[in-house]
């Protein structure tokens, strides 16, 4: 009778390793098919250029460190653009001040501006004047393009423009005015009307 019992456990020991190894087969297939997922990472949205607020019959001021009052800005209706952090201004209406006092003014059918105001485009009867202190005079600058760097204190455009300076008055076809160099570059049909005893900028 053991003999026989001991043939019988030899024999299974025989196939013991087979039936350990199926066994942790078996325990790994149900591991890997029951253990989560990992999350794959989601694909960020493209930024679309579209407004995510807008404003109605608004004004804006921003002030620099100090609390002084670097630009305002106002106009009929106000579309923030996140993708390029721009704001689009209809009926637009700007005052920028400089360091030194000077003021420069800006309106236009319809703008947009960067975030604090120091580059603004302006698109239909666009008008920049930049009000120096006494007793310098004031630079007007028309067209139906301006591109105005209040900070820079720089004008450009690619549109005819009409130049004023007290009662000196010039056009051309394209304008790029800088006033820290003091630079007027015109291009294309250029005419002027000097007064008597004035000074061409």
């Amino acid at each position: 009778m053991m003999a026989a019992v001991r043939r019988s456990w030899e024999q299974v020991s025989l196939y013991l390793p087979v039936l350990l190894m199926a066994l942790l087969a078996l325990g790994s297939w149900w591991l890997v098919r029951n253990a989560p997922t990992v999350s794959r990472p989601v694909a960020e949205r493209p930024v679309l250029h579209e407004p995510d607020y807008t404003m109605l019959h608004f004004m804006v001021k921003d002030f620099d460190a100090k609390g002084r009052m670097q630009s305002e800005i106002r106009g009929d209706r106000g579309d923030h653009y996140p993708d390029t952090d721009t704001m689009e201004i209809q009926q637009v209406d700007l005052r920028g001040f400089a360091p030194d006092g000077t003021k420069t003014t800006a309106t236009a059918r319809k703008g947009i501006s960067n975030s604090d105001a120091s580059e603004v485009q302006l698109w239909g009867n666009a008008v920049v004047v930049r009000q120096p202190l006494p007793p310098r005079t004031a630079l007007k600058f028309e067209g139906e393009f301006l591109h105005a760097w209040t900070q820079e204190e720089r004008v450009r455009s690619h549109l005819p423009v009409v130049l004023t300076r007290g009662e000196d008055r010039f056009t051309s076809d394209k304008l790029e005015y800088d006033n820290v160099s003091q630079v007027v570059q015109m291009q294309g049909r250029v005419r002027g009307s000097l007064q008597p005893g004035r000074v061409a900028p």
